[in-house]
């Protein structure tokens, strides 16, 4: 179970570190649209590619373990979370941006006072949901030879030791919640 959530927080945390610059680049109210097509059509990519097929492509190239389920889950969200930021990006109202500009702040501040105060609940939101996501992949992912509880629910199933799968199922539906409740406290706290 540790395994599995390192896996999720790790590929999340991965995720976005690179989704975000990423998301600033793929708005299209922040930069011209040479620079953020090219972003949007990268971001699709990324997220075009099933992370069960990317698992598989890292354990062949890496070996087995949870280090090819971190980086399947790592590549796979920051598509999906390059998404989720350009548009929450996109969302903020043009009033404080305008303001700012015409106080003559640059490219930077207008990214810090004017969009991040307005959507930093939204991206905490689609980070945290993406985290959940990334719990319930790593799971799959273990099915692959990733690391997790995935590679013991096979085990198991393998050799017909049905308690011990629902065992883990159950396991796996209490973090599942856990982090749901998580965010909601989180969101609480931020709005």
């Amino acid at each position: 179970t540790l395994e599995t959530l390192q896996i999720a927080f790790a590929g999340t945390v991965i995720s976005a570190v690179f989704s975000f610059p990423l998301g600033l680049l793929a708005a299209e109210n922040l930069t011209p649209s040479w620079v953020y097509q090219p972003v949007k059509w990268l971001l699709g990519v990324l997220r075009a590619i099933p992370i069960i097929l990317l698992a598989l492509m890292f354990v062949s190239t890496i070996g087995l373990g949870p280090f090819p389920g971190v980086l399947a889950i790592a590549f796979h969200s920051t598509g999906m979370l390059g998404k989720f930021y350009s548009e929450a990006f996109e969302n903020a109202r043009k009033g404080p941006l305008e303001a700012l500009e015409s106080a003559g702040a640059n490219w930077f501040q207008k990214v810090r006072f004017g969009v991040l105060t307005q959507v930093s609940p939204d991206l905490a939101r689609d980070t945290l949901f993406r985290f959940e996501l990334n719990l319930r992949e790593s799971l799959i992912l273990g099915l692959v030879g990733a690391g997790g509880i995935g590679f013991y629910i096979q085990l198991y199933i393998r050799s017909f030791q049905y308690d011990k799968v629902a065992t883990l199922t159950i396991v796996l539906l209490i973090l599942v919640v856990l982090i749901e409740q998580l965010s909601v406290a989180i969101r609480k706290r931020l709005r």
